[in-house]
């Protein structure tokens, strides 16, 4: 199995974009000397940890006979198929058909296999199509590699298209009127205009009128992997340090089911780190996990072809300048005219 480039844009842009990376899962999902299915990019995958902690994903069929591999054994560097017994090791090579021994299966690479990275507690694995195996560049978000930043993940699986979860956060608007009556988005006028300004990385969707005081802006960021920044101010109830922002990404896991990732993060230091973390934990982190299951909520009930029956005005500039840029780069790949790079720029007009 691999994501081939001959699929459609239909579904590229159904599914996610191919040659670069997406974040699939929290890193605890999967323990030392344990495996996981997963489904990422609508194709299925095992997760594979070995004892010392190294981190492989393989796709989920032996090459025998395709039987699923989450199936079968964790032999330590290895896995061996359930149904006829078939090893293959981490990195999708064939070591060992204990049925017939020399087998010419052996010591070939039939399985594809990811490259991987762990991030602040999440798997980010390269899904690479045929033409472009090798994994593009990767910057990381400057939040999550900041030592002065500390950030908890938040991570939930919502039943909606991956880009309804991202239309969502290049949507600043709906923070004034969806989550009204959080701690964080009570304040603030609920009128404005927006404008897009672009930046070398991707673009930034921001109020005109209004900054530091509730949901004002929310910058796209594509550097190899796809996500968002977004900063929100604190009440003094929060304690001590500066507003709180959220570093976002989606992965699409089909066509109709998307896992979203939220770091939680704050610029802190000594004992303000300990402060925010106490406090998180005992008090702000239920009041983030309600106003994510309002997102949640609003978003699995709308409609499957919500996004064909719409009337459109100003305050959806940043939703309509994403679709045209993940539009065109599923045409890009379903042609094969896209390269992988670590700086995705929105297409020219849009």
């Amino acid at each position: 199995m691999t994501l081939s480039s001959t699929a459609t844009a239909d579904h590229i842009y159904a599914t996610g974009l191919r040659n670069q990376w997406h974040a699939v899962v929290p890193s605890h999902f999967v323990a030392p000397g344990a495996m996981r299915k997963v489904t990422a990019l609508g194709e299925q995958w095992l997760l594979f940890r070995r004892a010392d902690g190294a981190l492989s994903m393989l796709a989920d069929r032996c090459p025998h006979r395709g039987a699923p591999l989450s199936l079968g054994k964790h032999l330590g560097d290895r896995i061996a198929c359930w149904y006829h017994g078939v090893e293959v090791e981490t990195d999708g090579t064939v070591s060992s058909v204990p049925a017939l021994p020399g087998c010419n299966l052996e010591g070939k690479r039939l399985v594809t296999s990811l490259p991987v990275r762990e991030v602040q507690g999440a798997v980010l694995a390269y899904f690479g199509d045929e033409e472009h195996p090798e994994p593009c560049e990767l910057t990381l978000p400057e939040p999550l590699t900041d030592p002065e930043v500390d950030a908890f993940l938040c991570y939930a699986e919502w039943n909606v298209p991956w880009r309804y979860a991202m239309e969502n956060l290049l949507d600043p608007m709906h923070g004034a009127f969806l989550h009204h009556d959080s701690h964080t988005m009570f304040d603030g006028d609920t009128t404005a205009k927006f404008r897009i300004r672009e930046t070398g990385r991707g673009y930034f969707f921001e109020k005109t009128d209004q900054r530091g005081v509730n949901f004002d802006w929310v910058e796209l960021c594509r550097t190899g992997v796809d996500w968002v920044d977004l900063s929100i101010p604190y009440p003094p109830s929060a304690g001590p340090g500066g507003p709180f922002g959220i570093v976002g990404m989606a992965c699409p896991v089909d066509e109709s089911r998307t896992g979203v990732f939220f770091w939680r993060y704050r610029r802190v230091q000594d004992w303000q780190r300990a402060s925010w973390r106490f406090l998180y934990r005992t008090l702000i982190e239920k009041r983030h996990w309600e106003v994510l299951e309002q997102d949640r909520a609003m978003l699995e009930a709308m409609p499957a072809d919500a996004d064909q029956r719409e009337n459109l005005y100003q305050h959806d500039l940043g939703v309509v300048r994403l679709r045209r840029l993940y539009r065109a780069a599923a045409e890009a790949q379903s042609s094969g005219t896209a390269q992988p790079s670590a700086t995705a720029q929105s297409p020219a007009g849009v």
